[in-house]
């Protein structure tokens, strides 16, 4: 027997309106000076994907509306809520004040590898994901209450952080 491709109204998918309706993840993404427009998007794209509540664009991470986004988010950027901030600090602040556990997404002397942790279900967690070349702020990685490693085996020692963005949120979801 041959598969067959599911047709797009086969997938059932909801509307952005119904996206904003639905219930909390727990989970908000936040970029930390992502350069790329088109990272950005496909940020947005990716959590909308997973059902990501929030993303915070920090500092010279671009915002919506921008060609460059919807040509990787695919509109996504107007289904997941969203908000800048000019300071990646001030997000790890408030979203610490909110009761979310704050992880830096980063290679660090004490990060957690990403195949052994395990996600609370009763925590709010905020994912901070770097810029394309310097990553997580190391005073950001400061502030924040541990760090994730995605555990890498080949001769690159980083991934670009749209991929990360994928790799990181499917683990936090899969349960």
């Amino acid at each position: 027997m041959k598969d067959r491709k599911l047709l797009n109204i086969e997938l059932g998918r909801m509307s952005a309106a119904q996206y904003r309706e639905r219930p909390d993840s727990g989970l908000v993404v936040v970029l930390d000076n992502i350069r790329s427009a088109h990272n950005v998007g496909s940020a947005f794209r990716t959590a909308d994907s997973f059902g990501i509540d929030k993303v915070f664009l920090c500092g010279i991470s671009a915002v919506p509306p921008s060609a460059e986004i919807h040509k990787s988010a695919l509109g996504a950027e107007d289904s997941v809520p969203w908000e800048h901030l000019d300071d990646t600090l001030e997000a790890v602040r408030r979203l610490q004040a909110e009761g979310y556990t704050v992880v830096a997404v980063e290679q660090t002397v004490q990060s957690v590898k990403l195949g052994t942790f395990q996600r609370d279900p009763g925590r709010k967690y905020a994912l901070i994901f770097g810029n394309e070349v310097s990553g997580v702020r190391q005073d950001v990685v400061d502030a924040s209450d541990f760090s994730l490693e995605i555990p890498q085996y080949g001769t690159k020692h980083s991934l670009n952080v749209s991929v990360s963005v994928g790799v990181v949120l499917w683990e936090m979801v899969r349960g």
